[in-house]
């Protein structure tokens, strides 16, 4: 997988999993806020940030540490 450092992209791949409805007004206002960040970041950045999610680290839940058994 390439590096993804255009906004809609980041955002179009964060949000796939969930299957949201995309004619939503809540998709919409969701994909409006992530953008909002994702172009604040980018600027105070001072250069392009791209994002590679292959090389994200797997996230583990420990649901007996937090008594989910």
């Amino acid at each position: 997988m390439e590096p993804l450092s255009r906004p809609q992209a980041i955002i179009d791949f964060c949000l796939a999993p969930l299957n949201l409805d995309a004619s939503s007004d809540s998709e919409r206002e969701v994909r409006r806020r992530l953008e909002h960040v994702i172009k604040t970041f980018q600027v105070k950045a001072a250069a392009p940030v791209s994002v590679d999610f292959s090389r994200m680290p797997s996230q583990v839940i420990n649901e007996a540490a937090h008594g989910y058994e």
